[in-house]
Order: C-alpha cells, then structure tokens, then sequence
C-alpha cells in the first residue's frame, strides 16, 4: 500500500490503469489509518538525507562513468570528500529499500516527495472518511493523500468596520459654521432696534404737530 501511494505521485499518462488523482489512493479506514504513520516516517527518513546530498553536491563531478575525468576523480581527494557526505544519505535510501522494495517508489520518495515536503514540520498524509462501504463486508471506506494540493483555504469573518459619527475636519467646519450664527444674531437685532426707534421718533414728531394745531 506504501509503494501504490507513492508511485501514484508519478502518473503516467499512456498507463491504463493510471490513479485518477495523483498522490492518493482508497482503502479501508483501518487500513488508511495504519499506513498513515509509517509513509510519514519514510517522508521524514528522504528529508533528513537532503542536507547531505546538497553538502555532497559541491564535491561531485559531472563526468560519464568509466571516463578519464572520471577515474581521475575517482583518484583525488575531492571524491573521499564526497563519498564521505554522501554516506549518510546513502544509509537512508537503504533503508527506505529494504522497506519498501521499490527502486521507483525510493527514488520518487527522495527525489519529490522530501523537497516538496523540505519546509513542512510533519502532517504530509491526510485521510478523509467517504460516505461508502466495500462490497462483501460492509467495511468502511477512506482516502489517504499526500497534502499540498486540494487543501481548502481557511477563511476568516472579517470584523465590522467602524466609521466615526464625526472627523476632526467636520467638528471644526461646525464650530465655523456656530460662530457664523451666533454672529448674525446680534445683527438682526441691533436692525429691528433701529427700526424701532425710527418709528418711535415719528409717533413723537405726530402728537408734537397735532398739539401744535391745537
């Protein structure tokens, strides 16, 4: 079940019987459960191999096997150096083999799955219960994927937006527009006040003239 899980990464399009989603495959729920664990420690065993294949990366040589460059590498001290960093990686990837038996599926669990994994702390699998027995014994139905792709987005209620009754531009304009009144009052008033003692003076001039005539 390790090995069809992880060779379904690879998908081979002229395949007949190819998976119909890459990096998964369905099973029973107990079975999906146990394999869970164990495809994530052979994930973390293809991680901790990286650090070596790059440090042995800068003492290796591009040379055709069997070449003279080659043998001459072969020979020089750059090749101890990279045979001693690549040691650890190599101790990995033999056991990963005698795990799985697999030449395809230790060379996709080393190749991909530990750099598309390399900045993720664990949780690499995910089983997802399906609403659906097997046949014959009734037993329940999961999937196990790697994650990654297909993952749902988390989306979070956004928070009210609170908007002020009042800027500090509109308070000012306010207390302009306050003053501007408040101004205008006494003007009105010292208008109708003049106004009044015009008519005032006029009624006096009036019953002057009329005493007058008298």
């Amino acid at each position: 079940m390790a090995v069809s899980l992880i060779r379904s990464v690879r998908v081979d399009e002229d395949e007949p019987n190819r998976p119909a989603v890459p990096g998964r495959i369905i099973t029973t729920q107990a079975k999906a459960k146990e394999l869970r664990p164990f495809i994530e420690k052979l994930i973390t065993m293809g991680k901790k191999a990286q650090p070596h294949l790059e440090a042995a990366e800068e003492f290796a040589t591009d040379a055709e096997r069997n070449s003279d460059e080659w043998k001459s590498w072969r020979k020089s001290d750059r090749w101890q150096q990279w045979n001693q960093r690549i040691a650890p990686a190599l101790a990995y990837r033999r056991r990963a083999f005698s795990l799985l038996r697999d030449d395809e599926a230790v060379d996709i669990l080393f190749d991909e799955l530990a750099e598309r994994f390399a900045d993720r702390d664990g949780g690499y699998t995910r089983v997802i219960d399906l609403a659906e027995v097997r046949l014959g014994d009734g037993g329940r139905k999961s999937l196990i994927e790697f994650v990654g792709e297909r993952d749902r987005e988390k989306r979070r209620a956004s928070a009210p937006v609170v908007v002020e009754e009042s800027t500090e531009e509109e308070a000012s304009s306010e207390a302009t527009e306050s003053e501007e009144v408040t101004s205008e009052a006494p003007a009105g008033e010292e208008a109708q006040t003049d106004e009044s003692a015009e008519a005032s003076t006029e009624a006096d001039a009036g019953d002057e003239e009329k005493k007058s005539e008298e």
